[in-house]
């Protein structure tokens, strides 16, 4: 009974390996996780930017402006991240998701376009 740690097997420098691995490993969770989070994002803006589009080109073609439909299509974080531009009837939209890294958010941009027909 009086065997101790090195009786089952464990050295006594062993006891904290487990903490310390946690430990060692959090910066690559953490890594993992924002990596994630902006995939997301970056996926959601190119819905959001899709939506943008379609929305302009709708306008577009009953005669209203397709800048201010595909910014009023977006949530209020995405008004000041978007360029619209419309080149005959088509309307693409240029969206810069939102990332917890800032200088990523120009790289990881988001173009969708959307083509609009005269009205009827």
């Amino acid at each position: 009974m009086g065997e101790g740690w090195a009786g089952r097997g464990w050295a006594a420098d062993d006891r904290g390996q487990a903490t310390l691995e946690l430990i060692a490993a959090l910066p690559a969770l953490a890594l993992a996780g924002l990596v994630a989070l902006q995939l997301f994002l970056v996926g959601y803006s190119i819905t959001l930017a899709d939506g943008a589009a379609e929305a302009g080109a709708l306008s577009l073609s009953s005669g209203g402006s397709a800048e201010e439909a595909a910014r009023e299509a977006l949530p209020d974080w995405g008004e000041e991240r978007i360029s619209v531009e419309v080149k005959g009837g088509t309307v693409s939209v240029r969206l810069r998701p939102p990332s917890p890294i800032e200088a990523l958010a120009d790289r990881l941009s988001v173009t969708s376009s959307a083509a609009a027909r005269p009205a009827r």
